[in-house]
């Protein structure tokens, strides 16, 4: 015990005092984030209004969209998610389905449901994928086109779907995503306001504790379980103030691959989806920045708040473990795989401002966050206890993490409210204050195991179990 209090004595002042500032620097930036989020917020919720949506369904100038559906093992929910694709509020657009080597009975219920055909195999192949096994049309819904081909995971599924697709704008969906009636047009929006535009993020939703009925959410509901419950909270404050900030600060890097849209002929110029990411989402924008910048094009990237798609959360440690271990060890290889952007000013804003807070603050954030629960463990163990560093340690960590939260609840009420119940305002509140005590302790030991996989060279996705969708309630 000497020898550990003598080690403490040397480097605990040094290494409290980087806690400390890490914390306090990353923190104060989500807070900047919030700030910059409020003007955007604003804009966007006055445009939102219904007047302005039907305004803009009626425009001619809306382009052409084919939606991409990545789907392995989806037999669940496959259903009612194609369902809510076809019968979405736009003028022209057409479902890309990609049976990505399913398992279970995701192509038969597919056949089942939507009567589908083969058809010739008349598609170009502008990115090499795994072997197609056939194409088919259905009876039902002419928009709908279904490919059928060997397993190659994710990224693989969505460039045989960008190879299918016969229209100049794709947008990339999950399969268990229910996207709302007119987002879409929501999320067309900025192709109408003068702008250049590569990409177009929306608002993910978790669905969990909702009723559902015919691929429509027809009463959003705050999940009484807790683990879900605490993830909407997560998810709100990450898309309503997380990304609208960046808005202002040059971009996002992570344009949610449950829900975006781009230019093809940009996908097709970085080579499609990068095979072997098990975030593919993020590594895709990255290397779209890359591609704008080295080319000098001038095209945006916004975040638009209220376009919502609604998806499935994990409700149980094991299925979540399994989710954030893969999203940490996706943040750690695309921000390896293009370490030269940081802190490079020939990629702008996002050499200089954006990849060095995701490479500093998001990825090497659970390593700091063990080192200052050791520190405190440590010094309370030998009794080397800094009243001092402790408060200040327990404010940063956890009384900052929920003031953030809470903000993110208070400016959900405020613009969108869709969760209208007074008891669904009091879960989120709850949920907002214990998410950090216990909760994000636990998904800080998740995502440090992802940089063993990530060394080890692991390129699994894991077993994400569904339970499908709720319906009404009587």
């Amino acid at each position: 015990m000497d020898v550990v209090a003598q080690f403490l004595a040397v480097i605990a002042p040094w290494s409290e005092g980087i806690v400390l500032f890490y914390f306090l620097g990353i923190n104060s930036f989500y807070a900047l984030l919030l700030i910059l989020s409020i003007p955007e917020l604003w804009t966007h919720w006055h445009l939102a209004e219904d007047e302005h949506v039907q305004r803009i369904l009626g425009a001619d100038a809306l382009p052409p969209l084919s939606i991409l559906v990545p789907a392995h093992n989806e037999e669940v929910t496959i259903g009612a998610s194609v369902l809510s694709f076809l019968t979405l509020e736009y003028p022209r657009h057409e479902v890309v389905l990609v049976n990505d080597g399913s398992k279970d009975r995701t192509m038969e219920r597919l056949a089942e449901e939507y009567d589908l055909y083969e058809v010739p195999p008349a598609f170009p192949v502008a990115v090499a994928t795994k072997p197609v096994k056939a194409y088919y049309r259905s009876r039902r819904f002419s928009r709908l086109l279904v490919v059928d081909k060997t397993n190659g995971g994710k990224a693989d599924a969505l460039n045989a779907a960008m190879n299918a697709a016969r229209y100049p704008y794709v947008i990339a969906v999950d399969a268990d995503t229910l996207v709302e009636p007119d987002a879409l047009v929501r999320l067309a929006r900025p192709f109408l306001l003068g702008q250049s535009v590569a990409a177009v993020g929306g608002t993910i939703r978790v669905v969990n504790g909702s009723s559902v009925a015919l691929g429509r959410v027809t009463d959003a509901r705050v999940d009484r379980h807790w683990i879900p419950g605490i993830q909407t909270i997560e998810y709100l404050r990450a898309f309503l103030f997380g990304r609208l900030g960046w808005n202002r600060l040059g971009g996002n890097l992570v344009i949610s691959g449950a829900f975006g849209l781009f230019r093809r002929d940009f996908l097709l110029a970085i080579g499609g989806y990068t095979t072997g990411n098990v975030t593919e989402d993020m590594d895709l924008v990255v290397r779209l920045h890359r591609h704008l910048a080295e080319r000098g094009i001038d095209a945006t990237m916004p975040f638009i708040p209220d376009p919502v798609a609604w998806t499935e959360v994990p409700d149980n440690f094991r299925v979540l473990g399994r989710q954030r271990e893969r999203w940490h060890r996706g943040l750690i290889a695309t921000m390896l795989a293009h370490r030269d952007l940081l802190f490079n000013p020939k990629y702008g804003s996002t050499g200089m401002v954006s990849f060095p807070f995701f490479f500093f603050g998001e990825m090497l954030s659970p390593v700091i966050e063990l080192l200052g629960w050791i520190i405190t463990a440590l010094v309370l163990v030998t009794g080397r206890i800094n009243d001092e560093f402790a408060l200040l340690f327990l404010a940063v960590a956890i009384g900052y993490g929920i003031l953030l939260s809470v903000w993110a609840v208070v400016l959900e009420e405020l613009t969108f409210r869709r969760y209208r119940r007074a008891g669904d305002f009091v879960r989120l509140l709850f949920y907002a204050i214990v998410e950090n005590v216990g909760y994000r302790q636990v998904t800080v030991f998740f995502r440090l195991q992802a940089f063993w996989k990530w060394a080890r060279g692991v390129e699994s996705w894991g077993r994400m179990d569904r339970k499908g969708f709720a319906a009404p309630k009587p």
